[in-house]
């Protein structure tokens, strides 16, 4: 009954408020209460407190310490700043990773490798100029026979056709058949242009086969990662390849 009637009296009870700064000390600012001040104290004692670990550390710091973080981190104008890691990704990479299946991108490869073929059986390896980077090299056993030496009576051709790396004929050949194809200068270059652009469009075709490739592994690798099986990274992801990660053999029943 008492501890009722207690709050029924607390309820009644006129309000406690705290004295405010004085009129004629308004000039020192805010009357400072014991709340504020054990704020203020407790931020001063954790700064002390911070301040003396640090000079603690300091005083027993190995100048032979080493720790693997050093490794990435450099110290410029007076900061640690930690070395930001190569892409592993491309943005272009990520954008189809993320929209697309891995079938539809496997379907994409091989539809680039079957074109890449058919390109390659349409040309020539060789460069859109219609010369190789090797060389061909003669041989002889005297240096009389290399003042001598003529090439186009050596290939037995004509020394126009000298210069081709194919679809040079010998002079036999010319004597016996008609010459097929173009011969006019115009005509001839007109090809050349030609075989430089389909040289261009093969090699787009051969990098894109290979990006895709390069996807269509990272896509796998990803839902091979699903797998709860505990594995041990072998080698790190790079713009030119997947991460490749070594499974624990688990026997299937």
């Amino acid at each position: 009954m008492s501890a009722a009637f207690k709050k029924a009296a607390k309820s009644r009870q006129r309000e406690h408020r705290e004295r405010s700064q004085p009129g004629f000390r308004k000039h020192l600012g805010f009357l400072e209460k014991k709340k504020d001040y054990k704020l203020r104290a407790n931020d001063y004692h954790k700064k002390q407190e911070y301040l003396r670990a640090l000079r603690k550390k300091a005083l027993e710091k190995n100048p032979d310490e080493f720790y693997f973080k050093m490794t990435r981190v450099q110290l410029q104008d007076g900061v640690h700043v930690v070395k930001q890691p190569k892409d592993e990704v491309t943005e272009e990479q990520l954008k189809v990773m993320k929209t697309q299946d891995i079938k539809y991108v496997e379907m994409k490869r091989v539809a680039e490798a079957k074109k890449i073929e058919q390109l390659k059986s349409e040309l020539h390896l060789l460069e859109a100029s219609g010369k190789q980077k090797n060389k061909h090299v003669f041989f002889f056993d005297t240096k009389k026979e290399v003042k001598e030496f003529d090439i186009a009576t050596h290939l037995q051709t004509a020394p126009e056709l000298v210069t081709r790396v194919y679809n040079r004929p010998r002079i036999e050949t010319l004597q016996r058949e008609a010459v097929m194809g173009a011969t006019h200068q115009s005509q001839i270059q007109k090809l050349a242009r030609e075989r430089k652009r389909q040289y261009s469009l093969l090699k787009q075709r051969i990098e894109r086969e290979k990006e895709l490739f390069v996807i269509a592994q990272k896509i796998q690798t990803r839902k091979d990662l699903l797998d709860k099986t505990p594995r041990v990274k072998v080698k790190k992801e790079t713009v030119n390849s997947p991460a490749i990660y070594k499974f624990k053999s688990q026997r299937k029943r």
